[in-house]
């Protein structure tokens, strides 16, 4: 898993790729920030012949519940990880100025009504964590950041650096515009941001790394398009298939709304129904060949649909957690299940 997040940020500052991808990506993708995203996420099952890359996200949380583990009561990070998280976005901001001494003053933990997330506590532990060395954070919503002169203010106060967990990744709906205006004028320092999400975590670009063909072209070795091939399952367009062979080979597949988050709009292939085939929108459906995930037993002897998260800047890999769930796609609904510590074994 190591292996393929450390070929995928270097497939990222590949200039083949990033050609190919030019007239694909939204013009706010185009634009290079010239930094890259403090928490990226890389999800996997794990299968009988090794580990398959299901998703990858730029917002990814749940470092924090997965931390918990130690110390079910904890309200910051403990040290060790608190320490490394900071250094992150120590590092993501001084790329941004390029001047490697340079930290932020203000930060902003941007989300749509944050108080009302899933993960706001998490969020919170992460303004404790800023506020505390010295960085005065705030969470908000994109409505309560104003526009002037020179870049985006919060009460008043210029804001340096937004940690943005909110999920319209390229900046394209009317509440993000103005936070759109001033990333692409590189008056604030985004992270994540639409230029890490285009190059790696729109779920199209799965379809390119499946198809060793076209992974050759970028010039890669041998042996990392066999990477690529042994992590990646096939992913495809549903438009590229007619709807006799999408209906028979559904229980192949899983089925995917290209620009989809948390699990939404996501079909398992054996549940899903003829009416709800036809309601997909083929081209903008992606169908990846189906990898059932792993099973973990609880203490009573339930079991759950196990998945595992690798937390990662850059090449650096942060943290890895579960996510443990019953049901047809991962969920943090489950009783007794969600985020999970991994213990790793020499």
């Amino acid at each position: 898993m190591i292996r393929l997040v450390r070929l995928l940020h270097k497939l990222s500052g590949n200039a083949a790729y990033r050609s190919h991808l030019e007239s694909l990506l939204p013009v706010s993708a185009r634009f290079d920030p010239g930094h890259h995203a403090v928490m990226m996420g890389y999800d996997f099952h794990l299968a009988e012949a090794g580990p398959k890359l299901i998703e990858v996200n730029t917002n990814a949380g749940g470092i924090w519940y997965a931390s918990l583990f130690d110390d079910p009561e904890a309200v910051e990070f403990p040290a060790r990880l608190g320490s490394r998280l900071l250094k992150t976005f120590y590092d993501d901001y001084a790329r941004y100025r390029n001047a490697p001494d340079l930290r932020p003053q203000t930060l902003v933990i941007l989300d749509e009504k944050p108080a009302e997330q899933p993960l706001y506590a998490e969020m919170q532990v992460f303004a404790a964590l800023f506020n505390k060395a010295g960085i005065e954070t705030v969470l908000a919503d994109p409505s309560e950041i104003a526009t002037q002169e020179g870049g985006l203010y919060l009460n008043g106060k210029a804001v340096e650096m937004i940690y943005n967990r909110h999920c319209d990744f390229y900046l394209q709906t009317p509440e993000m515009e103005h936070i759109r205006a001033a990333y692409l004028q590189g008056q604030v320092c985004l992270s994540p941001n639409p230029h890490a999400y285009g190059l790696l975590a729109d779920k199209r670009r799965m379809m390119l790394w499946s198809r060793p063909a076209i992974m050759q072209g970028f010039g890669l070795s041998d042996a990392e398009v066999s990477l690529l091939a042994a992590t990646v399952p096939e992913t495809r367009l549903l438009a590229e298939l007619t709807t006799e062979e999408a209906w028979g080979t559904r229980k192949q597949w899983v089925f995917k709304p290209e620009t989809g988050y948390a699990s939404r709009g996501v079909y398992v292939g054996d549940k899903l129904t003829k009416h709800k085939l036809a309601e997909l929108v083929h081209e903008e459906t992606l169908i990846q060949r189906r990898i059932p995930p792993s099973l973990t037993l609880g203490a009573d002897g339930q079991s759950f649909k196990t998945d595992y998260r690798l937390f990662v800047y850059r090449d650096r890999i942060l943290g890895v957690a579960a996510r443990i769930y019953q049901g047809q796609v991962t969920n943090l609904r489950t009783e007794n299940g969600g985020f999970a510590k991994v213990r790793l074994i020499a």
